[in-house]
């Protein structure tokens, strides 16, 4: 009998990779998108157009915020297994909307699981929460499934609502729900947004003479980086445990902005040079100022070291990340390359 999936935030960086994840191991897919004047499905419009993909892949238009579409859709299409990727995941913009953040972030966790609940069904729904590393905040690293959280962001504080919320419909009603705790992952298709890729696209315009600077926060804070190809792979295995638990995803290694963009560099074969300190601090190539540290990127509140200890993911789920740091990048260069052929 053929698995049945429900992503929510299927056009998402993870969204994608997680319905090609899937479709190769033959799940039928169902996807909730929002209504948008734009068409925002470009992460998956070649499994969309692919004929054979296409069979095994559905959308719908619902919204996270919405519980009655919510509600709708789970009762509809009755599925074995929902992966929440669905949220507001941009850290610096939710202290521009915390509202809209904890709407969609947190209060959409509950809605799904109030319908999962709810629903009359003999099959037994499994549920997958998308946690963050963002909920560990100020916490000393390496962080794992026992570290005290300490939120430093309204993104973190609805994170961390839908951790504890999914742990109590577990506790409470028997739920399948589980919580993956992610730390930063990347690719190829990350939001331009997102700093990995607005050094990397920045980079590589700025070595086609395309671009002449990039403005950047706080170049010394220091995250765990993995490829989201490996994190979704995670997801769902974290599912087919024999029993709903926490996990904590990540490499294990901690590299600072400034490491990252030496690297990046480095690939890209560009000599630079760094000179000053502080809010002076800047990075040049060829004599000329290529990257400024600017106040408007420095957050209300900034965690400054995340790194993760994936001991249990390793023991009981056998995961291990297969991709580095470097296969990264090079990735993501190879990707903003191509659009110069």
């Amino acid at each position: 009998m053929k698995k049945k999936a429900l992503i929510f935030g299927i056009t998402g960086q993870d969204g994608s990779y997680l319905t090609r994840l899937l479709l190769n191991k033959k799940y039928e897919i169902h996807g909730i998108k929002r209504r948008s004047s734009s068409i925002n499905t470009d992460r998956i419009d070649d499994i969309y157009e692919d004929i054979n993909s296409a069979k095994n892949l559905f959308l719908h238009y619902g919204d996270i915020t919405d519980s009655l579409s919510i509600t709708k859709l789970i009762s509809e299409i009755n599925p074995d297994e929902i992966y929440n990727l669905a949220a507001q995941s941009h850290v610096a913009v939710s202290f521009e909307t915390p509202e809209y953040t904890a709407d969609s972030t947190a209060l959409g966790t509950l809605r799904i699981l109030e319908a999962i609940k709810n629903l009359k069904s003999k099959k037994k729904i499994k549920f997958y929460q998308a946690g963050s590393s963002e909920m560990f905040g100020s916490s000393k690293p390496p962080q794992n499934e026992n570290t005290i959280f300490k939120p430093s962001s309204p993104y973190a504080v609805s994170k961390l609502y839908a951790h504890w919320i999914t742990i109590n419909y577990r506790d409470s009603y028997n739920i399948f729900a589980c919580n993956g705790i992610l730390f930063n992952h990347e690719s190829p298709v990350r939001g331009e947004t997102f700093v990995t890729k607005k050094i990397i696209s920045g980079l590589v315009e700025i070595y086609k003479n395309k671009k002449s600077k990039i403005y950047l926060g706080n170049i010394y804070s220091k995250r765990d980086w993995g490829h989201a190809k490996d994190y979704v792979e995670a997801m769902w295995l974290i599912m087919q445990n024999d029993k709903p638990d926490d996990f904590v995803i990540a490499t294990g290694k901690q590299y600072s902005i400034k490491q990252f963009i030496n690297k990046v560099a480095k690939q890209l074969k560009m000599r630079i040079v760094w000179k000053g300190k502080g809010f002076n601090e800047k990075c040049y190539y060829n004599n000329r100022v290529i990257i400024k540290v600017s106040r408007r990127y420095f957050r209300p509140k900034e965690v400054d070291s995340l790194k993760g200890d994936f001991s249990k993911a390793k023991k009981i789920l056998k995961w291990k990340p297969k991709y580095d740091l470097d296969y990264l990048i090079k990735d993501m260069i190879n990707e903003e390359l191509a659009k110069f052929l």
